[in-house]
């Protein structure tokens, strides 16, 4: 199993603007809780080719509007997300530590997109998924995940092609854990439980 690496000096201050007392947390990729790597998802994000916006459905359209509609007023890294909720279906996108999804509604994610400033380079992501396990890795925009077929989404891992990105997931029975980055796994496997919000920063 492979186990996070250190990231040199890099600290990334993630400040989690959230819902439903979700707490706020500072993201250092050397201080977050060591765990399971998917190191597919961290090599896929390495070569992840420029976004072809041409390919984009609508929803994942959408998230890439809004991160160049947000980059022309900051300097700063932007990450864009969207969410398909159960019972609601695609929310409208966040951004920059903004909650997606629920919490204390009992809904499941279903799906989730993500896309990333330019300065950032490439994302990539690979959902765990009930009935399924790790889907194949996506990127720049992908749907990973499903919908219309009332699975869950169990884990997620998440990297980037050029600095750090750091997320918090929302568990069902066990609420928001610790900060993940950089392919880290998010959420659980095995333990058939839905991850219900996340955040994301980079």
């Amino acid at each position: 199993m492979s186990r996070l690496r250190t990231f040199g000096m890099v600290v990334v201050s993630a400040i989690l603007v959230g819902v439903a007392g979700a707490p706020p947390a500072s993201a250092d990729p050397a201080s977050a809780d060591p765990g399971e790597v998917r190191q597919g998802v961290v090599d896929a994000a390495k070569s992840a080719p420029a976004l072809d916006e041409r390919s984009l459905a609508r929803a994942q359209a959408e998230v890439v509007a809004a991160v160049k509609e947000r980059r022309a007023s900051t300097s700063a890294r932007v990450v864009c997300y969207r969410a398909h909720v159960q019972d609601i279906g695609w929310q409208s996108v966040r951004c920059d530590g903004q909650v997606a999804g629920t919490t204390g509604q009992s809904r499941r994610l279903e799906a989730l997109t993500v896309a990333v400033s330019i300065d950032v380079g490439g994302v990539c992501y690979q959902a765990h998924v009930q009935d399924i396990g790790w889907q194949s890795v996506r990127c720049n925009g992908q749907v990973a995940g499903t919908t219309g077929q009332s699975l869950r989404l169990e884990a997620l891992a998440i990297a980037v092609s050029s600095g750090n990105i750091c997320y918090r997931a929302h568990v069902q029975d066990i609420g928001w854990q610790s900060v993940r980055c950089n392919g880290q796994v998010a959420g659980t496997t095995g333990q058939s439980l839905r991850l219900e919000a996340i955040s994301i920063t980079v």
